[in-house]
């Protein structure tokens, strides 16, 4: 078998795969499937090297990675703008199979992806492993040198992904976590910062369906403000032991073109209690399995939270 069939034949399983995520109704995997085949999809279609694959081919892969994407946002956000529905995305099975001899009307009015980054789940932090504090210094100063509305406010961040308080149940506790503000030492030059939520397990699963505050628009001094409730999808008495919440912060850069996690932070089942909580920031990558853990800095720099329980008795 030829490398180019090869190529088709693992785009298609792995479009089965997700789409099987899909139907199941496993959306985080789902959403990471999409975007890994939307991410291999477009690094062909980027490619400079001799390919098999005509330029009309190399178009048709970007509109395909353009539909993944697009239903990667309807999944995310029940808000999305971009309300790509499974069935429509199903048509698209065909055209991958056969995208070799495939010379029909794409179904989709759609354009290729944009010349820019799709980043597969992680890979965000793979790309920036090597930057060091001299780096981070000329993206602040390249931010600084242009106003952030040469560079708007991007989908799901801008309008944020949160979602709304679970229904009580009698004995039960549900979680309301005020994201009250984050200290930084570049925090005025942080274009477009929002912060990502989850829940995960030992084994860094979701539990819980991941939430994106808005993008925050309030900077003071080393500080970011968001002043943004978020509902933990689930009754504090029914996360698994040895769970953990975690708080991504992300802002854009525009050197590279993609949005960055540049730190995180976590709280552990044991400290939820009522009341303001102040929890450490880490060096990324993510470590959602809490193994291998750097501070983001000596100074006192912090996640302030406030934390509101509601149990129906």
């Amino acid at each position: 078998m030829s490398e180019v069939n090869k190529s088709v034949q693992k785009w298609h399983a792995s479009f089965r795969k997700a789409a099987d995520f899909d139907s199941w109704g496993q959306l985080v995997e789902a959403v990471d499937e999409y975007r890994i085949l939307a991410r291999q999809l477009q690094k062909e279609v980027q490619s400079t090297n001799a390919s098999d694959f005509t330029e009309e081919q190399k178009k048709t892969l970007g509109k395909i990675a353009t539909c993944l994407e697009m239903r990667s946002s309807s999944l995310q956000s029940s808000q999305s703008k971009e309300d790509f529905k499974l069935e429509e995305l199903k048509k698209l099975e065909t055209i991958i199979q056969n995208i070799l001899t495939y010379n029909k009307a794409f179904p989709f009015d759609v354009q290729p992806v944009p010349s820019r980054k799709i980043l597969a789940p992680g890979e965000e932090e793979n790309l920036e492993l090597e930057e060091e504090e001299g780096a981070e210094e000329e993206d602040t100063a390249a931010a600084g040198a242009g106003s952030t509305e040469a560079f708007p406010p991007r989908a799901p961040a801008s309008r944020g992904t949160l979602l709304p308080r679970l229904p009580s149940e009698p004995g039960m506790t549900l979680l309301t976590l005020k994201i009250e503000k984050i200290g930084l030492k570049d925090a005025g030059q942080c274009i477009d910062p929002y912060m990502t939520i989850s829940v995960k397990d030992l084994n860094g699963v979701d539990v819980n369906p991941v939430q994106d505050t808005p993008v925050s628009c309030r900077k003071e001094d080393t500080y970011i403000h968001f002043s943004v409730d978020v509902e933990i999808q689930r009754h504090v008495e029914k996360i698994p032991k040895g769970a953990a919440i975690f708080f991504e912060f992300k802002h854009y850069k525009p050197k590279k073109r993609f949005t960055s996690t540049k730190c995180f932070a976590f709280m552990e089942m044991d400290e939820i209690k009522p009341g303001p909580i102040v929890i450490e920031l880490y060096k990324k990558p993510t470590d959602f399995k809490r193994k291998k853990l750097q501070l983001l800095s000596r100074k006192q720099l912090y996640l302030h939270l406030h934390q509101t329980l509601h149990k129906d008795s």
